[in-house]
């Protein structure tokens, strides 16, 4: 079979999933906004259900939804037949995705919920089927042609379930104001949580912070820089906000005989590059490679400039590799 035929399957299968997503794309109404609202009001968790590729599906998104700000937990429907109902509380909300909606593994589940007064979300392709009937509010998937040749193998409809998923979970993190720093408490391992590091979790502070009054005298700058061994010093003026700052190479620039005796602010650089401590790391090494810069001062935003830290390239190269 020639690379081009091949090539041209492939994007058959692509082309066929974009189709079903755009059809999905149309759907979302006010039973979707419905959906979150519930979903976000819970004091519980919500367990999250499918069988087949469907449950497959249903694992992800849970895995996704716990990672983001909600509570979330994935169980099978033969499981829950056989004990794990138990696990179901009354301030739990459940969400069963089939797509045929028709699955019998879910009879028990319903049943459980109805007499329980759990709430259920059903997401299938069938209007007619037992699950949009007995769910609370049913989010109804656009029938779509299957990418898989034998039109059988769930494809299309599985990514359109993983799509509103996303969607839900995404949707969930707007309306709780989930930000970076609740993902990084809860996603601290591997390439992620290095590339959420952000300035204040490894910058310097306190005595640490090489810094002297913008009244000093060069040979005061020099002690501190030395004292010190970031090369770099900050200056303050007498409400404590950054005015400039003097390196080493300030130094070496300006070096003469009566060098020592010099007013600092005669040598410092007076509009230096200046960061916050919400940055994240991975950028602030990007900028620091961009400008040739070896040290950055930490200020509380950047209309005060009061210092409250200093961070070093080695620090970035340490924690980002």
């Amino acid at each position: 079979m020639s690379t081009n035929r091949i090539k041209s399957y492939g994007k058959l299968v692509i082309e066929t999933e974009i189709s079903g997503a755009k059809k999905l794309f149309k759907t979302i109404n006010s039973d979707f906004a419905k959906v979150i609202s519930k979903l976000s009001k819970i004091k519980g968790k919500v367990i999250i259900t499918g069988v087949g590729k469907s449950g497959h599906i249903a694992s992800k998104i849970s895995s996704t939804m716990s990672s983001t700000g909600t509570l979330s937990q994935y169980c099978s429907p033969t499981d829950m037949s056989h004990g794990d109902l138990g696990i179901i509380s009354k301030n739990d909300a459940i969400i069963i995705i089939s797509n045929s909606g028709k699955s019998e593994e879910f009879k028990s589940l319903l049943d459980f919920a109805k007499k329980n007064k759990v709430f259920v979300i059903g997401i299938t392709s069938n209007a007619k089927s037992t699950l949009y009937k007995l769910c609370d509010i049913p989010l109804l998937i656009p029938n779509s042609k299957e990418a898989c040749s034998i039109g059988l193998a769930p494809t299309t409809s599985t990514t359109m379930s993983l799509i509103l998923g996303d969607a839900i979970c995404v949707s969930l993190m707007k309306v709780k104001n989930f930000k970076l720093k609740d993902y990084k408490m809860i996603h601290p391992g591997g390439a992620l949580g290095a590339n959420m590091l952000q300035v204040e979790d490894i910058m310097h502070t306190g005595k640490k912070i090489p810094i002297v009054s913008e009244n000093s005298s060069m040979k005061s700058v020099i002690v501190e820089m030395t004292k010190k061994s970031f090369g770099h010093v900050a200056i303050k003026n007498k409400e404590s906000r950054l005015i400039g700052i003097v390196t080493d190479g300030d130094l070496r620039r300006h070096i003469r005989k009566a060098l020592l005796d010099v007013n600092v602010k005669e040598i410092m650089s007076s509009k230096p590059m200046l960061i916050c401590k919400e940055e994240l790391v991975i950028n602030v090494l990007q900028k620091m490679n961009a400008n040739k810069i070896t040290c950055l001062f930490v200020v509380n935003n950047l209309k005060e400039k009061k210092p409250i830290g200093i961070i070093h390239i080695h620090d970035c190269i340490r924690y980002v590799n």
